[in-house]
């Protein structure tokens, strides 16, 4: 929650910069966002080609884990799909690329600012850092109301990082490997989502 709570902070110290005309000008040309989104396309590459967690879950589940990330894809877009019919002022593929963040708000918002504009990359920050800190909240009712999965369906991408405390101890430390995998395989689809839906 703290880290969360840290890139809001520099979120609104941004904003607040840029409207009181603080912000250097340098710093407002569109090419300086766009090399920051290839170098964190990189970071994100590095990091999940350098974890061995991946194959260790992969070699102790087999292959129904993957159901998991799955079953969070899935559910993550019917219910962006519904949501999108009360919202008819925008386009579903505008709806389903916020969803494709699947909390991954730093890369998501970044990816749709580019290309949509920076109002649906604001909405892209703030709906996926709301599905992060309802895991970090609503974790224990999570588990009571719909079984040891939901917190990592929930959590989206930071089921391998922010979220993982709360799911390991809500759900067990049993529920780790289930969580660091899931993480990886939907960290590593949210820049293929994301641009699908853009480009559509």
């Amino acid at each position: 929650m703290k880290q969360s709570l840290i890139y809001l902070l520099f979120f609104a110290a941004g904003v607040v910069l840029t409207i009181s005309g603080m912000m250097p000008e340098a710093l407002l040309d569109s090419a300086i966002s766009k090399w920051v989104l290839y170098l964190l396309l990189l970071l994100v590459g590095i990091q999940i080609g350098s974890g061995k967690n991946l194959f260790i879950a992969l070699k102790r589940f087999g292959m129904p884990i993957m159901l998991v990330p799955l079953a969070t894809t899935v559910g993550t877009f019917g219910g962006v799909a519904l949501v999108s019919l009360l919202m008819p002022e925008r386009s579903l593929t505008d709806c389903l690329s916020v969803g494709a963040g699947f909390a991954y708000y730093s890369l998501s918002s970044i990816l749709i600012t580019e290309f949509r504009g920076a109002e649906l990359g604001t909405v892209a920050l703030m709906a996926n850092i709301m599905r992060e800190f309802s895991v970090l909240l609503l974790g224990p009712w999570m588990v009571k109301q719909f079984g040891k999965l939901a917190p990592i369906t929930a959590g989206g991408a930071t089921t391998m990082d922010t979220t993982l405390p709360v799911i390991s101890q809500v759900s067990g430390t049993e529920y780790v490997v289930v969580a660091l995998f899931h993480g990886m395989i939907i960290d590593f689809s949210v820049p293929l989502w994301v641009t699908f839906f853009l480009s559509l």
